[in-house]
């Protein structure tokens, strides 16, 4: 079947699945759902989830290994669900096939006075901190996990900030004031109690020491404490702690206009700049029915993997300094300079440019644009090769990264592992070449692999994927199309300057698409790009308004830090730092 309504299409494979595991289970009453993106979706009967969960993972033929994302939506203010089961709140679990090549998300319907949901932790130890992060948001509870509590929010808070009826502002509250004993309960809060976290205070031989990483450490990228158990310097357990960097970038996505929005998306992973507009505005075209210029999807493209670059010199220069090699830094971010003032040429702003649009990008290319990106590109190469011997071949960083924090690839699965981590395993799959999206599909490049999945692996991928970028950026650079640089579509913004100064009519246009936004059609999209992190996708729920009924950001730092204490147990402490250094995490992208 493949019927559409509006911009809203049934996959074909969704009747198909849903037969399949009604003939296989004897389920009965699933539930197809068109979408904008596509992709299967089934509301499938709570008590028959984990049944059909364990049937995509492990009975079908090419199943859907992965856990890719775990969320939840409040419905009760939503006006658009014709067709839909009744839900005041509904669980969403959104699956990956490397095999099919395909995705499938089930849709469980819950009443707000019956939030529960059975846990999948068995499943996919990655669910853990997903289904934690649904009960932080939502009060939705998942029986039988065993440390449901808050990950993002503190513990002292009060209510579940997703809900359409927590507030948003702090204009909505009173005035915040901290009396003496309000401190006290806060700081009190934050002591840390072992028995609390499922550790013991000492094994039949020793007692155990306790040490607190961070929350404020230079080796912890950001505002992020692991508390440690250790016998020794030995660790025996390390337990990451989230949310000190939290600021509620999906509750803000659901107060902003589809367009004021773009600005926020850069914040998400700030070393990624654009790069994380690219989700963002291919979900909102996705909805709208826009299709980009291919001027635009060149200049998207190019400017993406400029980001990419920068952020993995960031990255390679942090992860040598991490391990005591303090000199490449220094090298490395004279060429992320270069890569900025090439990007501040093109779009006016360096680090959070927010170039992209609603259709296409900001401004097209300035004169004489490709002058400085001809010569970044004829020197870099030459400096990675100087890299190459000052970092990946010294024999320091080898002893220190080899072996280290290693796993294999149905581990890197099951955590829900994406990108350079993924692939230092040995599978190569990049969203680029398996899922091309912006005209990747027109551009040569390789996909980098590694074997070992340690640290020096994670490292060595990073590096030639900026060898495969500057590939990218050098084929844009010779085959740029002419044309505009965005769509003439009625729901693009802003609109072209072309249609703002003809007549009082566009000028009206304009200041409304700019100041309330544009009313995008009602429907749900879904768009995964290749992020410099691993896999990046925002998941757009729109109610027919010119603003976001739900917007969901699924980063790939948030399941690579549940990680570490697979990683390092075994460890010692200095093997910790290395591992920390090999994640290439920014905890803005882990908190939103």
């Amino acid at each position: 079947m493949n019927a559409e309504a509006g911009n809203t299409v049934y996959s074909p494979a969704a009747s198909e699945i849903a037969e399949a595991l009604a003939e296989r289970l004897g389920v009965a009453g699933l539930i197809p759902q068109p979408t904008a993106d596509g992709i299967t979706t089934l509301w499938v009967p709570r008590e028959k989830l984990r049944t059909i969960l364990h049937c995509l993972k492990h009975e079908l033929l090419s199943p859907h290994v992965m856990l890719f994302d775990l969320t939840a939506i409040d419905e009760r203010q939503r006006i658009h669900r014709q067709g839909l089961p009744d839900s005041d709140f509904t669980v969403i679990y959104h699956l990956l096939s490397f095999s099919r090549n395909e995705d499938i998300r089930l849709k469980v319907a819950l009443r707000e006075n019956d939030l529960l949901l059975p846990t999948v932790l068995d499943l996919w130890p990655s669910a853990n901190w997903y289904e934690r992060e649904a009960w932080d948001m939502f009060g939705i509870v998942f029986e039988g996990h065993p440390h449901l509590r808050r990950i993002l929010m503190p513990p002292t808070w009060e209510g579940h900030p997703l809900r359409k009826d927590h507030y948003a502002r702090a204009t909505e509250k009173e005035p915040f004031t901290l009396p003496d004993e309000r401190q006290d309960i806060e700081q009190n809060a934050l002591r840390f109690v072992p028995e609390d976290w499922g550790m013991s205070r000492r094994s039949e031989e020793s007692d155990f020491m306790f040490l607190n990483m961070g929350p404020n450490h230079p080796s912890v990228h950001g505002v992020f404490r692991i508390a440690l158990q250790l016998d020794g310097e030995e660790i025996i357990n390390a337990l990451p702690d989230i949310g000190y960097h939290h600021r509620g970038a999906e509750k803000m996505g659901e107060r902003q206009s589809w367009h004021t929005y773009i600005p926020y998306t850069d914040r998400v992973d700030y070393l990624g700049g654009s790069m994380n507009n690219l989700p963002y505005v291919l979900a909102v075209e996705k909805l709208a029915g826009i299709e980009v210029p291919p001027r635009a999807e060149v200049i998207r493209v190019m400017v993406a993997e400029f980001y990419r670059i920068a952020s993995h010199l960031l990255f390679y220069g942090t992860y040598a300094q991490d391990i005591g090699q303090l000199s490449p830094i220094f090298y490395m971010f004279i060429d992320r300079e270069q890569v900025f003032d090439i990007l501040e040429s093109i779009s006016g702003a360096r680090m959070h440019s927010s170039y992209f649009r609603i259709g296409g990008v900001a401004m097209d290319l300035p004169k004489g644009w490709d002058k400085r990106i001809r010569e970044f590109l004829d020197r870099f190469p030459g400096r990675l090769d100087d890299y190459d011997k000052l970092v990946m071949r010294n024999g320091t960083i080898k002893r220190r990264t080899q072996g280290v924090g290693a796993y294999n690839t149905r581990e890197a699965i099951d955590w829900g592992a994406t990108g350079p981590g993924l692939r230092a395993t040995g599978f190569g799959w990049d969203y680029r070449k398996a899922r091309p999206y912006s005209g990747y599909q027109n551009f040569e490049f390789e996909i980098p692999i590694a074997q070992n999945g340690d640290c020096y692996d994670r490292c060595a991928v990073r590096v030639e994927e900026m060898r495969q970028s500057v590939r990218i950026i050098r084929q844009c650079l010779d085959n740029m199309p002419e044309g505009p640089y965005k769509a003439e579509h009625p729901l693009t913004t802003p609109p072209p300057r072309t249609r703002t100064l003809h007549d009082i009519e566009t000028l009206i246009q304009h200041f409304l698409n700019v100041s309330w936004g544009p009313v995008i059609p009602a429907g749900e999209a879904a768009v995964t790009v290749e992020a410099t992190k691993g896999l990046n996708a925002y998941y757009l729920t729109s109610d027919g308004n010119g603003m976001s009924y739900r917007t969901r950001i699924r980063t790939p730092s948030f399941p690579h830090l549940q990680m570490i204490p697979m990683m390092c147990n075994g460890m010692m402490v200095a093997d910790l730092i290395a591992i920390l250094a090999s994640i290439d995490f920014v905890m803005a992208d882990v908190d939103r």
